[in-house]
């Protein structure tokens, strides 16, 4: 009676597992899978298209969907996995019950199963609860064993993941050298009048912060500088962020050191892409003080956008960019594939430790780029 008692608690924690995690994780994969080969696609087809630099843009873009794809895919899965595991050790003591009572049963004369110590009444009642715990340990078992094959699957799903990987983190690489090389070789952007170069050269020398910097760049002689037909100032609140990523430190928020900047502090992805929201002119690019590569747009006159901390700059010196061209590219390196693992699996945010910092200045006064980006979207 004691061993049925002991059955019958077991099966009544029976705990209902679901495939449909197993299945997500799959389809993340089949999903990630398929967007790494469509930007395989995409990267050999740029090399014979006539906007070279618009394609391999393109490209890169949806490699980085495509890992992220992945990324997103192989930290569900190890979320599932461990989800499993602790299900397990908690449920280890039950387990150990069900064991013990099935083999005290199985060891037991043949006669005691059929016999009570009750009488006929207590046999029949015996043979009752045998009847009724024989579903329940049933679907404990099927349990168990869905759980072990959905282990199986997300680990296969993990180690298949790592060959798409390898070809994703290969392919990107070779598209951003692509367009590094593509953006230097490029000379169909139209060109506007700014100032002579020694006047600039002059401008950098002496600048003493990056606001001193930018007030003398918006003084500094120029004609038509901006795009033509712009109509930035009507753009507020609809501008896409240069680079996808989440803001870290807001407008005028001091940091750590009490430091405060008017500007974003946006994290990023090494090697992320900086585009241009708007067409714009570029006023500046190269590096200013303490703030790294900076590169400084104009999208329409009295306005200047300030780009700083980058590793590359893309464009020369009067060059009127579209909206969308790449203008520069965050540091960082490639993480290997085992680095790319990790960080989805433990999804702490490491990948983002690069950070760009955004200024919008409106005429000669900065003003909060929170109102005129749509800082929601990555």
């Amino acid at each position: 009676m004691k061993a049925l008692r002991i059955l019958l608690a077991v099966a009544g924690v029976l705990a209902c597992t679901s495939a449909l995690a197993a299945q997500d994780a799959a389809e993340s994969a089949q999903r990630a899978a398929a967007q790494l080969a469509a930007a395989s696609a995409a990267l050999d087809n740029a090399h014979g298209a006539r906007n070279r630099v618009k394609a391999l843009t393109q490209t890169i873009k949806a490699y980085e969907e495509g890992l992220e794809a992945l990324r997103e895919g192989l930290r569900a899965s190890s979320l599932r996995e461990q989800e499993i595991q602790r299900d397990w050790q908690a449920r280890s003591a039950e387990v150990s019950q069900l064991l013990a009572a099935l083999s005290a049963l199985q060891n037991g004369p043949v006669a005691m199963h059929l016999m009570h110590p009750a009488g006929p009444l207590g046999t029949a009642r015996s043979g009752m609860m045998i009847s009724s715990l024989t579903p329940a340990l049933q679907a404990e078992a099927d349990a168990l064993r869905m759980q072990l094959e959905e282990v199986a699957l997300l680990r296969t799903l993990q180690e298949s993941a790592r060959q798409d990987l390898s070809a994703g983190l290969q392919g990107v690489q070779t598209a951003r050298t692509d367009l590094s090389k593509a953006i230097s070789e490029r000379t169909d952007l139209p060109q506007r009048y700014i100032s002579d170069p020694h006047q600039l050269s002059e401008l950098v020398n002496n600048a003493e912060t990056l606001e001193g910097f930018a007030s003398g760049l918006r003084l500094v002689d120029g004609s038509g500088s901006a795009p033509e037909g712009s109509q930035f100032s009507q753009s507020k609140g609809a501008l896409p962020l240069p680079v996808a990523g989440t803001v870290l430190r807001g407008y005028n928020e001091a940091d750590a050191a009490g430091t405060k900047r008017p500007g974003l502090i946006i994290a990023t992805r090494p090697l992320a892409l900086i585009k241009a929201p708007w067409p714009a002119t570029i006023r500046y690019r190269g590096p200013l003080l303490d703030y790294g590569n900076v590169m400084i747009l104009e999208p329409e006159e009295d306005y200047l956008l300030v780009l700083a901390g980058l590793e590359r700059v893309y464009g020369e010196v009067g060059a009127v960019v579209p909206a969308g061209t790449p203008v520069g590219m965050m540091g960082g390196a490639t993480p290997a594939a085992e680095e790319f693992l990790a960080q989805s699996a433990q999804g702490s945010g490491a990948e983002r430790s690069e950070t760009l910092y955004m200024e919008l200045r409106e005429r000669r006064e900065p003003t909060d780029p929170t109102a005129w980006f749509d800082i929601n979207k990555e």
